[in-house]
């Protein structure tokens, strides 16, 4: 499967680079012609049509800190094989820090389900001028060696412990998606074993906490099949001339063809606006479109393992909901959770994680007292719009803030 993907990628490339390299011409002799805006608007389709393969650049170079712009320095602060603990650090002089004071520390955790986590770029963005970021920078599993290792589900929980404990003691977590499940485990690892860097807040948007509640397209379709059929139907093995050659993979675009399927209608002519703004000239609205396909079909493979666990683990057994996780042994309890506050936050319209899934999590956490708690369902928005855009923006990051700052 995926040596066949990369045969064919492998084929379209000298098509895509010779379109890429015609293009410019093209753009500048056409002018004002019809014909030429036309042909030079089909030969960009042609060379924008493939997937990429590496992380996307966060884009975000400085930040608006009060009055002044201030830079922003990505630096690794731990990596490991699978996955980098990346830090936004504000570049500022002593007057500047002095002003600002210690801001809170917070870990936003990404999704590792076939995008990178540059998907929360928004989300940074928004929370960089309150907030000492730090993101779960995860790698692509087709560029990890065999020697490193496997990587599960529980190995995901250990990298969220081991990131908080580098970040240290009073940070907080915000997690989108998917791994909202991976944060509620290692919250309650932690508190179970009375780890001094527990986080003090735990924000958890949009993530399949229980998914018997209100079951979406995503929850049928891994209840269709055993988990022998995953295993056997979308398995790959990362194909020689990658880093990651041998290693068992759920490929990236197994993954983006399913999100794609169920909106296809709208992609479709998302596409079609798109060839016509860019025969049109409209260059302010054909570059939106295209930088949010140029993160979208930025495609990461996920390790087999993780993949299967979390298929199986999840979203087919339930296995937080029900009580019945372990990690590394020891049955994992959410009601010892006693010391850090909990927010969750869901969209009205999300169609990958419907309203009751998230907000489960209160359930789960019966030591966390009441006036630590809020749960927040966002009108209007599906599941994109609760961690970016303009409602992410103005009525949900400043409940987030809130519960933050309450916790400081």
């Amino acid at each position: 499967m995926d040596l066949a993907y990369q045969t064919q990628a492998n084929l379209m490339a000298p098509l895509r680079a010779l379109a890429e390299q015609a293009l410019p011409g093209l753009q500048q002799a056409a002018g004002s012609n019809p014909f030429l805006r036309g042909f030079a608007a089909a030969t960009e389709m042609v060379a924008r049509a493939g997937l990429s393969h590496g992380r996307p650049p966060y884009h975000i170079d400085s930040v608006r800190v009060g009055n002044r712009e201030v830079p922003v320095v990505e630096e690794p602060a731990h990596v490991t094989p699978f996955g980098t603990l990346l830090h936004f650090r504000k570049d500022l002089d002593e007057a500047a820090q002095a002003r600002i004071g210690v801001q809170p520390r917070v870990l936003v955790i990404a999704p590792l389900s076939g995008h990178f986590a540059t998907l929360l770029r928004d989300t940074v963005a928004t929370m960089l001028p309150d907030h000492d970021v730090y993101i779960t920078d995860w790698h692509n599993a087709r560029d990890v060696p065999l020697s490193a290792g496997r990587f599960g589900f529980e190995d995901y929980v250990d990298h969220l412990i081991r990131f908080l404990e580098v970040i240290g003691p009073g940070a907080h977590m915000v997690a989108v998606c998917q791994p909202c499940v991976q944060a509620l485990t290692a919250a309650a690892v932690m508190a179970e074993e009375k780890n001094k860097a527990a986080p003090r807040s735990m924000t958890l948007m949009a993530g399949p906490i229980d998914t018997r509640m209100n079951p979406t397209k995503v929850n049928d379709l891994a209840k269709e099949h055993p988990i022998e059929w995953f295993r056997e139907k979308l398995i790959a093995t990362v194909p020689p001339g990658l880093p990651g050659v041998g290693r068992r993979v759920y490929p990236g675009f197994i993954q983006l063809t399913a999100f794609m399927s169920m909106n296809m209608d709208r992609h479709v002519k998302a596409h079609v606006e798109l060839f016509q703004n860019l025969w049109k000239g409209d260059i302010a609205q054909a570059t939106k479109t295209k930088d949010f396909y140029d993160e979208y079909f930025a495609v990461l493979d996920l390790d087999a393992d993780f993949y299967l666990e979390t298929v199986e683990w999840v979203f087919q057994q339930h296995r937080l909901a029900t009580g019945e996780l372990m990690h590394r042994g020891k049955l994992v309890n959410p009601k010892l959770i006693k010391k850090t506050a909990l927010l969750t936050v869901e969209g009205e319209r999300d169609d990958i994680c419907a309203i009751g899934q998230t907000v489960a999590a209160h359930d789960l956490c019966t030591g966390i007292k009441p006036y630590m708690k809020r749960h927040h369902l966002q009108a209007g928005v599906g599941h994109y719009g609760v961690f970016s855009g303009k409602r992410w923006n103005s009525q949900i990051y400043p409940l987030v803030k809130n519960t933050i700052l309450a916790m400081e």
